[in-house]
């Protein structure tokens, strides 16, 4: 499940934090308000294309970081997610991207 959501310098954006651990979270708003930069944002933490058009204008670079807890999930995903040599934290519960 995501539980944190952390951009810096992508598309209008210049520094958002989110946190999702508690409740139930939504996206609403306007048109133009940002939601679909946001989902942007987690394709692109989720392996979707980036383009050097994803930078913030008068930027160097985009910084997109979202915390996952996967302590829920099945054994054999932490021994996946150590066969590829993709960090947890300690206590395995976080997986950070």
């Amino acid at each position: 499940m995501l539980t944190r959501l952390r951009i810096s310098n992508f598309a209008l954006l210049e520094e958002i934090e989110i946190d999702f651990s508690t409740g139930l979270s939504l996206f609403t708003g306007e048109t133009g308000a940002g939601k679909s930069i946001l989902i942007d944002a987690i394709c692109r933490v989720l392996g979707a294309r980036a383009s050097q058009d994803d930078v913030r204008a008068g930027s160097q670079r985009a910084i997109l970081e979202a915390i996952f807890d996967i302590s829920s999930l099945h054994p054999s995903a932490n021994d996946l997610l150590q066969k590829w040599n993709i960090p947890c934290d300690v206590d395995g519960s976080d997986l950070i991207l």
